[in-house]
């Protein structure tokens, strides 16, 4: 059953029932729609209230029914008749109320929730918009600049904030469903609210205001449409009548749903989710974790900390240098008051997060603890020394976890005796705040240590990805391509900011020399010193970057890296000292530069990722092409709306990428050598989705 009914003392119960999320299926839009037909034939019905079975409201569409042909009702129909029903309905808000959730309850005359209750209009993010009034009933209730802001970034609102906007009338303790059928027999037989259609325009209605909003919203949005439309929709609350402002909607919900963009970001939603059950763990069980150790205080260690505590896990922080702990802690104790002061977390919230981390000063005192990750620095030798003394310390059963981004996991866990226990967990700086989680699975490692770690991320919050041991994993494998494309085209005949205006122009928030300079350009030298040994002398090399070491230009940290940045400014400058650094680079090599056109520039360092992605899937470092994806989403900022490298190389054709690879090979055979991956999807008439 999705949906069922009872009659108390003249107020009609609908509550909602189609786990998980109690959504919009069409069998509960039906549902919906008998029951309001059940009021017109039954005068004994007073009132009604709607809310949702077990811990949810109603988390909005059905996505079992995205792609398919719609099946009436449909949901801007159920609301219109829920809206001009002939007696009073009460919204029970009990958990998230989400996309068509929030429209159904804006479409009821009352709105009452529980202290944990959430809502949002998020379809921004699916490259849609809200499609069944939600873009006209809510500036009506809070006013357009609160819906404006709501509705183009898709983010949830707590209930204390829905209150103080008055997207909600009441918070209510206890009882929720009590007290609603209470206020709804108190309503019994009085005039009803008027509906939200009545409202001629938000009361706050302020052109001015949306134009200056627009250009915002425009320039976050990176070139994605759904913002933009969203807003256009949320325009014409204010600007024609309702019944006018629906149909407005109705057209821009369907032009979006013919983007390319609504394909990719629905991919992004859909692979996200699949890469967190990676098939090689299905049946394996996690471990138990309440408390966890971590090694390394420095800025990562201090952020896995913070995420951690944060969550509810207990922590043991430990580093070799006491003045390092303290300022890790320090660190610790700054971010959670900032999260107060912006409003993040509670005061209570945080007191209690900090309480949960404990320095200590023995790694001896580690012997409790059921998790232990260690984030110190990336040298082969330290790690292994580590993790000799852990595997005589850490108590059976306790999982022990490297941040290394680079360095080969297998050779740490062959250097002790249990390697069962040892897997990474490779964070992404600053680890508090950054979504994306790889684990890797080392050769030894055991399906529930890799559960365990999985299944932490998860409640860290975490897009936790599964990859196999190689240099890089699969983000920063395929990021060095990214990297050296980048460089190569600046010695070809680029300047760093036409690369970096390029890449923006694709949809990433910063170009690659804007990233370098805002990481540190000594964490890319002392990558290069570690490749060093190994380099393959054919692969071409570019000392631009170790000329600007050597100068002492670190990026944003010494004023000046890739670009030029005057006192207090982020913002870098193009700088013709690096222009001149750059032409004796090409001279010394005896490159004939030349101008590339932004064409060039784009496929170049996006067709290379796309080749080394087949060449990590062929390799097994991906189990999905789909993982690929999301570690490039969550963690690099390609844009979601490009649905990742491998989805964006399916949408313009692999015979296109692969193309690409061979003409630009005839320039430099070795860093564009064709993924035999590619090439056989290509001949096979396959894409990435197959993988």
């Amino acid at each position: 059953m999705v949906l069922h009914t009872k009659i108390d003392d003249g107020v009609l119960l609908i509550t909602l029932d189609n786990p998980p999320v109690n959504a919009l299926g069409q069998g509960v839009r039906a549902g919906i729609m008998k029951a309001l037909d059940s009021i017109d034939q039954d005068s004994s019905i007073l009132a009604v209230v709607i809310t949702g079975a077990g811990k949810t409201f109603c988390g909005g569409a059905d996505i079992k029914e995205f792609g398919k042909p719609p099946v009436g009702p449909s949901l801007p129909d159920v609301l219109l008749r829920l809206e001009n029903t002939r007696v009073s309905v009460v919204a029970a808000i009990n958990g998230v109320a989400m996309g068509g959730g929030l429209e159904l309850a804006l479409s009821c005359a009352h709105r009452i929730a529980d202290p944990r209750a959430a809502m949002a209009l998020p379809e921004v993010k699916l490259g849609i918009i809200p499609g069944a009034g939600g873009t006209q009933r809510l500036p009506r209730l809070v006013g357009v600049k609160h819906a404006a802001e709501m509705i183009t970034s898709g983010r949830k609102a707590s209930a204390e904030e829905a209150l103080s906007m008055g997207m909600i009338d009441e918070i209510i303790e206890n009882d929720l469903v009590a007290y609603a059928i209470n206020l709804a027999k108190g309503l019994a037989g009085k005039d009803r609210h008027p509906p939200l259609s009545a409202i001629e325009k938000p009361a706050d209605w302020d052109v001015q205001w949306l134009d200056a909003f627009e250009k915002k919203i425009i320039s976050k949005a990176r070139g994605q449409l759904s913002p933009v439309k969203a807003l256009e929709a949320v325009r014409a609350s204010g600007e024609v009548a309702f019944a006018e402002g629906l149909v407005r909607e109705r057209e821009i919900f369907a032009e979006c749903m013919k983007s390319d963009q609504r394909e990719g970001l629905i991919h992004a939603f859909f692979a996200e989710r699949a890469a967190q059950k990676a098939p090689v763990l299905d049946g394996a069980s996690p471990r138990e974790v309440k408390l966890i150790g971590i090694l390394g205080a420095g800025t990562m260690g201090a952020g896995i900390a913070i995420a951690c505590a944060a969550s509810g896990y207990s922590v043991k922080l430990f580093d070799t240098n006491d003045d390092a702990l303290r300022a890790g802690l320090d660190r610790i104790g700054k971010t959670f008051d900032a999260n107060v002061a912006k409003k993040r977390m509670s005061a209570d919230a945080a007191r209690d997060a900090m309480a949960r981390v404990s320095p200590i000063s023995s790694l001896d005192e580690l012997n409790d603890t059921d998790l232990i990750i260690e984030a110190v620095i990336e040298r082969m030798d330290v790690k292994k020394e580590i993790f000799q003394a852990l595997e005589k310390i850490a108590k059976p059963g306790a999982v022990l976890a490297s941040n290394t981004s680079y360095l080969n996991i297998d050779e740490i866990a062959a250097a002790t005796s249990r390697p069962q226990d040892i897997i990474g967990m490779h964070f992404f700086s600053p680890a508090n705040i950054m979504r994306l989680l790889e684990v890797i699975q080392t050769k030894k490692a055991s399906m529930d240590a890799l559960a365990t770690a999985m299944a932490v991320g998860k409640k860290l919050g975490k897009v936790s990805v599964l990859a196999g041991v190689c240099d890089g994993f699969i983000g920063n494998r395929i990021f060095k391509k990214y990297r050296q494309q980048a460089e190569y085209l600046v010695e070809d005949g680029a300047l760093p900011q036409d690369v970096d205006r390029v890449m923006r122009a694709f949809g990433f928030a910063m170009g690659p020399f804007q990233v370098s300079d805002l990481a540190g350009l000594d964490i890319g030298w002392h990558n290069r010193r570690r490749e060093d040994a190994t380099r393959d002398p054919k692969e071409r090399y570019v000392t631009i970057g170790d000329s600007l070491y050597d100068l002492k230009r670190l990026g944003q940290k010494t004023g000046a890296g890739w670009y030029r940045y005057e006192e207090g400014v982020r913002i870098g400058a193009p700088d013709p000292v690096v222009e001149d650094i750059i032409l004796a680079a090409a001279k010394e090599n005896d490159i004939t530069r030349r101008k590339i056109t932004d064409d060039e520039i784009r496929d170049r360092i996006l067709f290379s990722m796309i080749n080394e992605g087949a060449n990590i899937l062929e390799d097994g470092i991906a189990q999905r092409a789909l993982d690929i994806d999301t570690v490039f989403i969550n963690g690099y900022g390609f844009p979601a709306y490009r649905g990742g490298p491998m989805f964006y190389a399916d949408q313009i054709g692999l015979e296109v990428v692969l193309d690409g690879v061979r003409r630009f090979a005839q320039t430099d055979d070795y860093a564009w050598r064709p993924s035999a991956l590619l090439v056989k999807l290509v001949e096979d008439k396959k894409g990435f989705s197959s993988q």
